[in-house]
């Protein structure tokens, strides 16, 4: 949409006893406020986005670091993916008071986008290779399937650009005010219980939205999932939008369609429309959704920029009636919510029998750490048990497909040697953690080595507990690692220990679910936890839960219903 200048509004004389404020509206370019309000709605208007990879190409890559204009540097260049990453050295109690120069390396983390979690074994090697060559090994699984590097210099984009998109992948949008990786099942097209397959809808979307100028100007980011499993695989409830498998009893499999999920600092759960749509109309609907976040999303604060903040406004009714008759010049067709998951875990960890006869073998690295060594030895392992396919998960999780029964054995023994567990237990099947102090900006506190560190105190203090539970640690308030949605989530900020000293911590939310029966986790009033403390604070929990919990009670219902101080 062609931006034009907002017309000037009559000046309204002041009275002397008041102070008049001019109401600006917010920012909706559907309503005429095309005038930027922000930093970032200007620098988007001065430029899109997109264009700054010739710059990059042509100018940074071979001027070096100091050659980036700011707006490039800390805007226009995550639309390929890259991010300054944190300084070495800055503790997290500097993190809100210094300015961006001051906390920016002259490093990036650079995200592979990886729409549906979908790898082939020559991908996952060459994504391997460029992390040993270009990253110094760094390589992490992320919870929206993507792949992210650290310790990338400005010289190496354009060759690393290169190799990814050699063997058909790319970092394209995979940041920025942008529609990011399309979620998809994990499992689609192979899995025997799979009401509908949504591949050929993921594709589509790439094609027609990802690197068009159209939608490259977005009021912030547009998070996407697509799934038919009946395992509601994709956290389809924390999205943008979702659309979510289901079999309408006269139409058939088709999705189910939710708008306006997110989490950050004003959590909401995604709301369904209502909606049945087929396959074939997937990406026409997807097309108008977004549609209307670009032309109706608020740009004027960047705290309320997101689609859920809309539809929170308007109700479902209205999205639902704006979307057909101004955008998709339709009715859709009324249908079913998704069924209740049979399972608790849908993480697909272990050895499942695929709809071909085959098997995919999924596994659980540590909080989404590997390394590139790592990744090449696990597309070497794929290739050699008769797999050319992998994919990723939203649990930072991996997956092996088309295993034939009698390799199964010796790719478990495989993938195990590596540190990647077939047959994990909860807490190392259950934990995530975001990137955290050591390369974000963001962040307050560590989290990936606390996270792997409190898997082994709790498999050491624990062996026996069998219960499935999630335990997401972030580094900061943004919730990047779901903490509102987890069984055990850890908010990372500074506390005071016994002593008075200002030291790493969390706060704790208790109680959160997705898939069955979707909330937030509750916070227990004045509930907070060293770093050091949290093995013990888990265990002395998880401990009264055994104790307490009902039969066949999962830790959430039991969360629910427990006192503030058997919760502290």
């Amino acid at each position: 949409m062609a931006a034009t200048p907002e017309k000037p509004t009559p000046a309204t004389p002041a009275s002397p006893h008041r102070k008049v404020s001019r109401h600006r509206g917010e920012g909706q370019w559907a309503v005429g406020h095309f005038t930027p309000l922000n930093g970032n709605e200007q620098f988007k208007k001065d430029d899109d986005g997109l264009n700054v990879r010739a710059r990059i190409e042509t100018i940074y890559s071979k001027a070096g670091f100091d050659s980036i204009d700011p707006n490039d540097l800390r805007g226009r260049m995550r639309w390929w993916g890259l991010y300054t990453q944190r300084k070495p050295g800055i503790d997290g109690g500097r993190t809100a008071i210094l300015e961006p120069e001051e906390l920016d390396d002259k490093y990036f983390m650079l995200r592979v986008r990886i729409d549906g979690g979908r790898l082939t074994t020559e991908q996952l090697r060459v994504i391997g290779e460029i992390s040993q060559e270009f990253a110094r090994g760094t390589a992490d699984i992320t919870d929206r399937q993507n792949v992210q590097y650290h310790w990338i210099r400005i010289e190496d984009v354009p060759e690393i650009w290169n190799r990814l998109e050699a063997v058909g992948l790319s970092t394209t949008e995979a940041c920025g005010d942008t529609p990011r990786v399309i979620l998809g099942s994990p499992v689609a097209g192979i899995a025997e219980d799979e009401i509908i397959d949504g591949t050929p809808a993921v594709d589509e979307i790439h094609r027609r939205i990802v690197g068009n100028p159209d939608f490259s100007n977005l009021p912030r980011k547009f998070k996407s999932a697509i799934s038919g499993s009946p395992l509601l695989d994709v956290a389809h409830e924390i999205n943008d939008i979702a659309f979510v498998g289901v079999n309408h009893p006269e139409h058939g499999p088709g999705f189910d369609l939710w708008v306006g999920g997110g989490l950050s600092t004003n959590p909401k759960i995604g709301q369904r429309l209502g909606a049945w749509v087929p396959l074939d109309e997937v990406p026409d609907v997807y097309t108008g959704v977004i549609s209307i976040f670009r032309d109706y999303g608020y740009r004027r604060l960047r705290t309320r920029a997101r689609l859920k903040f809309l539809v929170a406004d308007w109700g479902t009714e209205k999205f639902r009636r704006i979307l057909e008759d101004d955008y998709l010049k339709r009715k859709l067709v009324d249908g079913p919510a998704p069924a209740q998951p049979v399972q608790t875990w849908r993480d697909h960890v272990g050895v499942h029998r695929q709809r071909d006869g085959r098997f995919y073998v999924g596994f659980a690295p540590r909080v989404g750490r590997v390394d590139g060594a790592t990744l090449t030895r696990i597309a070497e392992l794929a290739a050699a048990h008769g797999s050319g396919r992998l994919r990723t998960t939203v649990e930072q999780k991996m997956i092996v497909l088309d295993v034939t029964e009698d390799r199964i054995d010796s790719l478990v023994a495989g993938l195990e040697a590596l540190d990647l567990r077939v047959k994990p237990s909860p807490f190392r099947r259950g934990t995530m953690a975001c990137t955290g102090i050591e390369f974000c900006k963001l962040a307050i506190v560590e989290t990936k080595k606390r996270g792997s560190t409190l898997i082994d105190e709790l498999e050491r203090r624990i062996p026996d507990f069998d219960q499935p539970i999630t335990i997401n640690i972030n580094g900061c308030p943004n919730a990047c690692a779901r903490i509102q949605v987890a069984d055990i989530g850890l908010k990372g900020q500074l506390v005071l220990d016994d002593d008075g000293n200002q030291v790493e911590g969390f706060q704790v939310h208790l109680g959160g679910a997705l898939g069955l029966e979707a909330g937030f986790g509750r916070k227990v009033r004045g509930l907070k936890v060293t770093s050091d403390e949290l093995p013990d604070y888990i265990e002395r929990v998880l401990g009264r839960f055994q104790k307490e919990r009902e039969e066949d009670e999962r830790f959430a219902t039991w969360a629910a219903r427990a006192s503030a101080e058997a919760l502290s």
